[in-house]
């Protein structure tokens, strides 16, 4: 099993598409590390020798790419930096809505969650006079 960044790549993909189980490295930035590395994107990842691994290794670090925790790490910091100076972006992560535009009347479950039903219930039938 490879180790490429700390994720622990499956075994029986093509290296191709295993790179983008890597947080911040997708199919285009799997293909140009490859390229770069001089490996086969057709290789299966339980074939990759240790040689080529560390190529690719390598290759993300001479890129200079920012994957897995660092990246990470920076989105979260940008997504605190909007809550913090109170803009409108910010307030709508605080408040956990849609950040970009999206409609909130029927759809956005992704960010509200699960329903909550709101509105008038059943009401209480009104107290018996005292005698």
């Amino acid at each position: 099993m490879a180790r490429i960044s700390g994720v622990d790549l499956p075994k029986n993909k093509r290296i191709e598409i295993a790179m983008t189980y890597i947080y911040g490295i997708g199919n285009s930035l799997s293909k140009l590390i490859l390229t770069e590395a001089n490996v086969n994107p057709n290789t299966r990842v339980n074939n990759l020798t240790e040689e080529e691994v560390h190529r690719i290794t390598d290759t993300i670090l001479h890129l200079g790419l920012k994957v897995e925790g660092d990246l990470r790490k920076d989105v979260q910091q940008n997504i605190k930096r909007l809550i913090d100076i109170g803009s409108y972006r910010g307030l709508r992560h605080r408040k956990g809505l849609p950040v970009r535009g999206q409609r909130t009347r029927t759809n956005a479950r992704t960010r509200k969650g699960k329903r909550k039903t709101v509105g008038a219930g059943k009401k209480e039938a009104p107290a018996a006079p005292a005698k």
